[in-house]
Order: C-alpha cells, then sequence, then structure tokens
C-alpha cells in the first residue's frame, strides 16, 4: 500500500472515530433540547420513506456491484449516504421540536416493537463507522478490504433502514 494511501486512510480514521462518537452523543443531546413554535409533524413520513428509498437504494446498489457496474454501485452508495443523513436531520429536528409519541400498543406486539425499536438504534449507532469505514476503504482503491467490510456493514445498514420504515408504520397511529 502506497504512504499517501495509508496517510490518507489514518487522516479519515480520526475523523471517522469523531463522527462516530460526536453525532450518537449529539442526538442524545438534541433530544432533550426542545424548540417551541415550530410545526414538524409532517416530518415522519417524510424521514421513514427517505429510510424506505435508502433501502431501495441499498438493493439497487448491490445488484450494480453484482453486475459489475462499478460506476453506478459507486453513484448509488453516495446517495445512500445522503439519504441516511437527510434521514437524520429530519429526525434530530422533529424530535426538537415535537414530543415523544408513546407506543400504545399491548401484548405481544408490544415487546416486538421495542425489540425492532432497541435493536434499530443500537445498530443505527454502530453502522455510522462502518459506513464511513467502508466508504473510505473504496475511496483509498483497497478494494479488497472495502468488499470484506462491506459484507457486514451492507446487511446492518439494510436493516436499520427497513427497520426504520417499520417503526415508523408501528407508531403512526399513535402520533396526536
Amino acid at each position: 500500500m502506497k504512504t499517501e494511501t495509508i496517510n490518507k486512510e489514518v487522516k479519515y480514521k480520526k475523523l471517522i472515530v469523531a463522527l462516530s462518537i460526536v453525532i450518537p452523543v449529539a442526538v442524545a443531546v438534541l433530544f432533550k433540547v426542545k424548540i417551541e413554535g415550530y410545526d414538524f409533524s409532517f416530518l415522519p413520513p417524510i424521514y421513514a420513506s427517505i429510510n424506505g428509498l435508502t433501502a431501495l437504494v441499498l438493493i439497487a446498489g448491490l445488484v450494480a456491484i453484482k453486475q459489475r457496474n462499478i460506476k453506478l454501485h459507486e453513484s448509488l452508495m453516495k446517495v445512500s449516504i445522503g439519504l441516511s443523513a437527510s434521514f437524520l436531520v429530519m429526525y434530530v429536528a422533529y424530535h426538537m421540536t415535537s414530543d415523544s409519541t408513546a407506543f400504545g400498543g399491548e401484548g405481544m406486539i408490544k415487546y416486538i416493537y421495542y425489540f425492532i425499536l432497541i435493536t434499530h438504534i443500537l445498530l443505527s449507532v454502530a453502522v455510522i463507522p462502518l459506513v464511513l469505514f467502508t466508504f473510505v476503504r473504496a475511496l483509498s482503491a483497497r478494494f479488497d478490504a472495502h468488499r470484506r467490510l462491506a459484507r457486514i456493514t451492507y446487511p446492518i445498514w439494510l436493516y436499520v433502514a427497513i427497520t426504520g420504515v417499520v417503526v415508523y408504520v408501528m407508531i403512526s397511529p399513535y402520533y396526536t
């Protein structure tokens, strides 16, 4: 591996580690901040749709790389990252301006909902560095390392995108 590539990856590693800590902490802190006077109640179906679109784009990206269409794969992965970032901004904006919605289901469905929600949240935190490291390895033309990490990253990212939609569908009847 070239020295330039190693230096680039070391630089990105520090940034990725920082972002992987700062983003979840910032989201947690911003959940405590309430901004009055704004109505972003229209956002949940939009950011749920963005999660659904992210899942579709991720699947299309997998199909593209399986067909050896590298340029399309690269473009679709960049779109997926952009969609995920857009989701995060809207999600935080909604929660900073709205009260949390309690899940109203009872019995087994309540346990299923909380299982999906908790795994979604935990994996959404874990996927941040995975996506960024996978992306940097591709940018550094370390495609073997990219492929190895993508085999772990992809199913987690897809799970997070799909369960984001599932969580929304399950809680949407309880929005006020």
